[in-house]
């Protein structure tokens, strides 16, 4: 048998293929499917602060409008604080439930832009089992005047501040929107991320010329957006021993294959799996096994990072390089018409 295995922030797993966070994790039931029809580790769906704040207003707002309707009231409601803390209970319990369903590591996922109570909450998904937190910091300024030093340093404050509260290892879903996304990914690490996860997808409305409005539906990926995050975990490889998985525009097993020969740990996917069903994890683990055995590498780590930038080149040299290059290839290939 091929040696497939993969460690992923300290994470013993079978092999490289891992259901990243959407809506197939998001019930016992689809997490189970997920691990039965062959992927090495599930990240649940993310819970956003926005939601837990939206879900505490409103409770808020149904104990104050209801205390005063008759004497009794003041005793129908529960003698607790209506907090997003106790919001976050369903969420708790699906970490819980999972993580005693499989066999295999599951990962809880935040998203927020503050730092608010996660800190807390984290702890208690420590508790609650999860083998692992992917902070999925969802930060898009819509003030145009934000300066771009102030959105750095609201992702270090919160990486810190969850490292600091948990044991359990905390992974950073990075967006590519950085002025220097390398330099932004290993200051992170610094401040005690175990891993990095690239790249978050960010909403980009649509124009629907019709009836004037703006569209905000949100697509499933294409292979060829995964050529970015391959760019990054490319260049970043020889300069960390941290945990690098490589997310977005994963289809089929080759895709699997470029992501490894990058230098990533693990791929995540959701799209291929809402597309094809759970059972396609194992037909991605399937095609990578073939690809290696037929290329004659006899593991997993054999293959992994060899088209990695070497750490000991001149890497703007190196980029710029391989820029030029494109332009005469795409000169040649498009020149004539």
């Amino acid at each position: 048998m091929m040696d497939l295995s993969t460690t992923y922030l300290g994470l013993q797993l079978a092999h490289p293929v891992v259901s990243s966070a959407g809506p197939l994790t998001a019930t016992v039931d689809g997490v189970r499917a997920l691990a039965d029809g062959g992927a090495s580790a599930v990240v649940l769906h993310s819970l956003f602060e926005e939601e837990l704040r939206t879900r505490a207003a409103r409770d808020a707002a149904i104990m104050d409008r209801n205390s005063d309707a008759f004497a009794e009231s003041l005793d129908y409601f529960p003698d607790v604080q209506v907090s997003t803390q106790a919001e976050a209970r369903s969420y708790l319990s699906l970490v819980e439930r999972a993580s005693a369903a499989v066999d295999v590591p599951v990962i809880a996922s935040l998203n927020g832009s503050d730092i608010g109570g996660w800190t807390g909450f984290a702890r208690q998904l420590q508790d609650a089992g999860a083998a692992a937190v992917e902070l999925n910091i969802y930060l898009v300024p819509g003030d145009v005047f934000t300066d771009g030093s102030e959105v750095v340093l609201r992702h270090r404050e919160i990486v810190r501040a969850v490292c600091d509260a948990v044991d359990i290892p905390v992974s950073v879903k990075l967006s590519p929107h950085f002025t220097s996304p390398g330099h932004m990914a290993l200051t992170l690490l610094a401040d005690g991320a175990a891993g990095l996860v690239l790249f978050n997808r960010f909403l980009q409305p649509d124009v629907n010329v019709d009836d004037l409005s703006t569209d905000v539906g949100f697509d499933l990926s294409a292979p060829h957006e995964g050529r970015l995050p391959r760019t990054w975990i490319a260049a970043l490889r020889e300069h960390t021993r941290a945990s690098l998985a490589g997310s977005t525009g994963v289809e089929t097993a080759d895709d699997v294959v470029r992501y490894v020969l990058a230098g990533a740990d693990v791929v995540m996917t959701t799209s291929s799996l809402v597309r094809n069903g759970p059972a396609h994890a194992g037909t991605l683990v399937a095609g990578l096994e073939e690809w290696l055995v037929r290329k004659g590498f006899d593991s997993l780590g054999a293959a992994r990072g060899m088209l990695a930038v070497p750490g000991n080149v001149d890497a703007d040299a190196h980029e710029r390089g391989g820029y030029v290059q494109a332009i005469q290839r795409a000169k040649e290939r498009y020149g004539a018409l």
